[in-house]
């Protein structure tokens, strides 16, 4: 899997720390250090004291220091995790086939199983290699461990065909896929068993790392999402560490399917998560992916009949849930896919766009509607709030009927962006609802299309599109829960080009919320909800809490990248800076606080617990 670059305030901190070194610091960031490792010292001990030291240490020199920061437990946790009873104490079968595999690499997987710090496991090795790696065999055989089940197949059956043979071998209550040239951290079966007591999950994942093939440099971090069947469709971020229980393998029709092979785990995964009552996401490092010149985490793009393995997995899953459309696999972004869900009916679409004044911005946004729309059964309906200038009336009065079934309605009050809204959700007649600002320029084509095939279906609440600045810089990708201590917008301020974290800027994801400025809901979910909160969020937050209250349903919210705007952000009402609107903010923030404080201390499902709260670039901690 490939990851973009994106830019990351530690590496900020990195370069800005080198220089404040070179500039004679040093005694500050020493002083520094050295009360840092008094408080670890007395609450965590020696080695996790000379773990924080040496990272940063490494941090002011701007070296970068995986091994101190990929969830690594400590040698006192292991021997802890060594000696614990728990309720349930599964037994884990951890299949592996093997061909043909560099025998430093066989020892280092091997090892990294054997010495987990949950005994109760078994190993099953499928070994499929040729004559000439015979020594794969000779190894295998004359290790002296019990839990290694060791099976010598006479015919290579490839990779589904000699896992098969595994899962089949398999005794095991949970079953674990190990690729023959990875690692496992070795705390990883621990933690599979902390989730089994935990949650009952019959699925469970974890992030991983990518490393060189000598384990020594990092090439990436794979740090992931909860469970997000539409992230999941766009490319498998689950890979690895993935581990299931037995009875579900069944469920999901059986083992691995050669005609997918090159993304076999991923067709399997794709059956597993459709099959549990329980998917579960650990989110530390369990599992190191070795990047080589054979493997997919080198640049899956040299192996073409695996992203069209990939594709076929992903279109045979619509086919099983009922989900009528076409699957691409896309050229940026190799390993990633779109879909183009088929409209099931021709629904009307009501698009509210409240408005003062600022007639350039209105007829920018109204030309683009009428350009980009890709959809003809609309309503438009501008929700007049006191506008003041002559030349505004004129244009409603001139103008508005050059859009096609396109009117006004006049909101009279103080303005309250909620109750501009659900007054105009009162007067729509359509069965889908897009809340749009007037300060939106729509970009490309089929834009309600787009929305719509979402929105349509019934395992969804909201939908929202990908915004940007004037100056083509990420506005909204989606909002997370608790940046800056409330909610932020992933990956803002990057690029527009770029393809975000695991291709969060280029496939549709599965996110707790969207922005108001575009928003497509269904009508009848807007009014069972009462529509926007107008007493606690008049301006701020509604959309927010909004969505927070459609996942409460157990609803999905949705972002499209493939519908893309410029978003030319509060030019309508200034912006939240000073005098009564920083007040008004200020009130809306403490009053989302308190309503989402037990959401804001578990996290955002969506957002891992590895990145920063503290900024919307989606930087490391």
């Amino acid at each position: 899997m490939s990851r973009e670059p994106v830019s990351h305030p530690a590496a900020e901190e990195q370069d800005s720390v080198g220089k404040a070194v070179r500039r004679n610091l040093v005694p500050a960031k020493a002083w520094n250090l050295a009360v840092r490792g008094v408080h670890c010292l007395a609450t965590r001990g020696v080695e996790a004291t000379w773990r924080e030291a040496a990272f940063r240490v490494n941090l002011m020199f701007g070296r970068e220091s995986w091994q101190h920061r990929a969830d690594i437990p400590l040698k006192r946790e292991l021997r802890a995790q060594r000696f614990t009873k728990l309720p349930v104490m599964p037994r884990f079968s951890v299949v592996v086939p093997l061909y043909n595999t560099p025998m430093t690499y066989l020892k280092q997987m091997i090892r990294s199983v054997l010495e987990q710090s949950y005994r109760r496991l078994e190993l099953v090795l499928v070994d499929a290699s040729d004559a000439e790696h015979a020594e794969v065999g000779a190894y295998c055989r004359a290790l002296k461990d019990n839990r290694i089940n060791y099976v010598r197949v006479a015919k290579n059956g490839g990779i589904s065909g000699n896992t098969n043979i595994g899962l089949a071998e398999a005794g095991g209550d949970y079953i674990a896929l190990l690729d023959h040239d990875d690692l496992l951290w070795p705390n990883a079966l621990f933690e599979l068993t902390k989730a089994v007591n935990e949650t009952g999950a019959d699925f469970i994942y974890s992030d991983e790392i990518v490393l060189s093939a000598d384990l020594k440099k990092l090439r990436e971090y794979h740090f992931k999402p909860d469970f997000s069947p539409d992230t999941l469709r766009g490319c498998n971020y689950i890979t690895h560490l993935s581990a299931f229980r037995r009875s579900l393998l069944e469920k999901a029709g059986g083992g691995e399917r050669s005609r997918y092979d090159g993304a076999q785990d991923f067709d399997l995964i794709l059956r597993l998560t459709e099959k549990a009552k329980r998917v579960h996401h650990i989110p530390k490092v369990l599992y190191a992916w070795r990047s080589h010149a054979k493997s997919t985490a080198s640049d899956i793009s040299a192996k073409p009949y695996a992203i069209e393995a990939g594709r076929a997995a992903v279109a045979a899953q619509l086919d099983r849930l009922g989900l009528r459309g076409a699957v691409e696999a896309q050229e940026k972004g190799p390993g990633s896919y779109r879909i183009r869900y088929a409209l099931t009916g021709h629904p009307l679409v009501t698009v509210m766009i409240p408005n003062k004044d600022h007639i350039e911005d209105l007829r920018r946004c109204l030309d683009s509607l009428a350009k980009r729309a890709g959809y003809d059964n609309l309503e438009i309906l501008i929700l007049e709030n006191n506008s003041t200038e002559r030349e505004t009336f004129d244009f409603y009065q001139k103008e508005l009927s050059r859009y096609g079934n396109c009117r006004m309605v006049r909101y009279e009050g103080p303005f309250n962006y909620s109750a501009v809204n659900n007054f105009g959700a009162q007067q729509a007649e359509g069965d889908q609802l897009l809340l749009l600002n007037n300060d939106v320029e729509l970009l490309s084509d089929n834009f309600i299309s787009e929305l719509l095939m979402y929105s349509q279906r019934p395992d969804v609440g909201a939908v929202g599109a990908k915004l940007y600045y004037p100056d083509d810089t990420i506005q909204h990708a989606g909002v997370f829960i608790g940046i800056g201590g409330s909610a932020g917008h992933s990956h803002k301020g990057l690029p527009r080009e770029n393809l975000g974290d695991l291709y969060r800027l280029s496939t549709a994801q599965n996110m707790s919320a969207v922005t108001g400025a575009c928003l497509m809901v269904k009508a009848s979910l807007y009014r069972e909800l009462g529509g926007l909160d107008e007493e606690n969020f008049a301006v701020s937050y509604n959309d927010v809490d909004f969505c927070l209250r459609l996942r409460e349903r157990g609803l999905l919210n949705v972002f499209t990248p493939y519908a893309e705007a410029y978003h030319y952000e509060s030019k309508s009402r200034g912006l939240d800076t000073e005098g009564p609107n920083a007040r008004r903010y200020a009130g809306e923030r403490e009053r989302f606080r308190q309503k989402y404080a037990a959401l804001l201390r578990a996290g955002d499902p969506y957002y891992n617990p590895h990145f920063t709260l503290k900024y919307e670039n989606y930087g490391y901690k």
